[in-house]
């Protein structure tokens, strides 16, 4: 669109119905402008291969489209298509000018309901979630299916997909995409189609391929008084015609995205429960990797929009490398057996930045020192303690209080079957030696993850710490020689110990550690 249409449909008097401003936002395919009550979405002339919206009439087309498909689930949102005119004051979506373009026009949702953002606020319950499932399991029960639809669930249709995601990937590996990973990635899932073909023949025959909705994520999901699921793909049927496991893979893999495992479990728990569709979980993983890998590719695409600022696509770029290490994690999982991790290291070396992704690209459960020594202090996880060193809630009673809890937690996981990651210093040779019997009963591997960092960096860190009022560790410059002076240095006989490299961005370090257990 040309900037000075983008700049006309900035204008109030651009619309028929007042208003009071208008905004823009823009994804890799759209403008929407968004008045106080509206939303008029007006199509990028872009071709992307999988999507073409080169010609005024292909806008047309996929605008009308749009509106049909997404009235299934979200009828009363979908008002109709309009045209975009050249008028003596510029581009209005009203007048009688020359039609230069088409939206389609929407009432504007509540942005405070939106899934993403209640995900955010952490606001989202049980019951959201059951509600949400109910409503994509009878929209899937009702969904067209049989004749041309059942293609697209065979595997030749299934690696056609793929085989298009890796050719539209080669362009950015080593920017948001590792050589390395794309391998992985490709290995597995050309061997998983190759030794997997009856579960997705079951698939089909069974009338789980579907017209579907194909772009169920947190984003595209509002909680009003009736679930409103908006935005399904209008543009190439073949992304929408699918499995049904594959349609709601897209939601459970933005779950775990976002660190809400819980949620996902509560979801697919409702859904199987209201459809009977148990042997959806055969398949899920290769559909949430599938997820993760395009939305690694579309979140690469807007490194190519030269209408969006460097700020913004550094941030897509940080997204896209994110997702598609979430689409390598699921693969790693597979062979992760059940293990018991602990941190080992100074304050400010990195031990929970790396716990953090390590258990968000493993899909392990987390454990924190600084979390858990609050909780038993009862103090706000962000009120920060100037206690001296060896004092107040780091004095021995409340260390051996937090250890204990910790170990307790670590119990619970294993007890489960799940691998664990406690984070803490674990300076004492004696805290360490509690946990690795804790793996010994379990008879699981016990990972020591030895933390470094130089001392220069680790004072930077301390002293942003400081002044950041989101952070809760105590951590400070002036207590960090005594605790260094302290540390018991772990060895090879306390169990798997692997240095990783904290100074380095921490996505390399995870690596030093997968590169250790063999995972990688």
């Amino acid at each position: 669109m040309e900037p000075w249409v983008v700049s006309a449909l900035l204008k109030t008097s651009a619309y028929p119905e007042p208003t009071s401003t208008v905004e823009v936002l823009q994804t890799h395919v759209s403008f929407l402008f968004i008045t106080d009550t509206l939303v008029y979405k007006v199509k990028k002339p872009v071709d992307f291969g999988f999507l073409d919206f080169t010609t005024l009439d292909r806008r047309r087309f996929y605008c009308d489209e749009e509106v049909r498909l997404n009235r299934r689930l979200c009828p009363d949102i979908y008002l109709g298509v309009v045209e975009v005119r050249e008028t003596r004051d510029g581009a209005a979506f009203c007048g009688d000018g020359k039609i230069i373009d088409y939206a389609v026009k929407m009432k504007r949702l509540p942005a405070e309901r939106m899934l993403d953002r209640l995900l955010r606020e952490g606001k989202v319950g049980a019951e959201d979630m059951r509600k949400i499932a109910l409503a994509i399991a009878a929209f899937h029960q009702n969904a067209e299916r049989g004749g041309e639809i059942d293609t697209f669930g065979s595997t030749e249709a299934i690696r056609r997909n793929w085989e298009e995601n890796f050719q539209q990937t080669a362009e950015f590996i080593t920017i948001s995409l590792a050589k390395q990973d794309l391998l992985v990635i490709r290995e597995w899932v050309n061997r998983f189609l190759t030794d997997k073909g009856e579960l997705f023949a079951d698939r089909i025959a069974g009338g789980f391929i579907k017209d579907c909705d194909g772009d169920i994520h947190p984003e595209n999901i509002c909680l009003t008084e009736k679930v409103c699921i908006f935005d399904c793909i209008e543009f190439n049927s073949r992304f929408r015609y699918g499995d049904t496991a594959a349609d709601i893979a897209f939601l459970l893999m933005e779950l775990d995205f976002h660190n809400r495992k819980f949620l996902a479990d509560i979801f697919l728990e409702a859904y199987a429960g209201a459809t009977g569709d148990r042997g959806a979980a055969q398949v899920l993983d290769f559909y949430k990797v599938y997820r993760a890998f395009v939305r690694g590719k579309v979140e690469s695409f807007r490194l190519l929009d030269q209408q969006i600022t460097a700020e913004a696509k550094q941030e897509a770029r940080g997204k896209a490398i994110r997702y598609f290490r979430l689409a390598r994690g699921y693969i790693l999982r597979q062979t992760l057996q059940p293990t018991l991790f602990i941190t080992c290291g100074l304050m400010g070396s990195g031990k929970t930045a790396l716990a953090r992704e390590l258990a968000f690209e493993l899909g392990v459960e987390t454990a924190s020192s600084d979390t858990v020594r609050k909780e038993i202090a009862a103090i706000p996880p962000q009120v920060h303690r100037k206690d001296d060193y060896g004092a107040g809630i780091y004095g021995q009673s409340f260390n051996e209080a937090t250890y204990s809890a910790l170990l307790n937690r670590g119990e619970k996981a294993l007890k489960k079957g799940r691998s664990v990651v406690i984070d803490a210093t674990f300076r004492r040779k004696s805290d360490r030696s509690s946990f690795r019997a804790l793996a010994e009963q379990f008879k699981v591997p016990f990972v020591i993850i030895r933390t470094e960092c130089p001392e220069t960096i680790i004072r930077q860190r301390l002293e942003a710490r400081a002044v950041n009022g989101e952070e809760i560790s105590d951590g400070r410059w002036e207590l960090f020689h005594r605790q260094r002076d302290e540390f018991e240095t772990p060895d090879e006989e306390e169990g798997m110990l692997i240095v990783a490299d904290c100074s380095r961005p921490i996505v390399d370090a995870v690596d030093e550690v997968l590169k250790g257990m063999r995972l990688l």
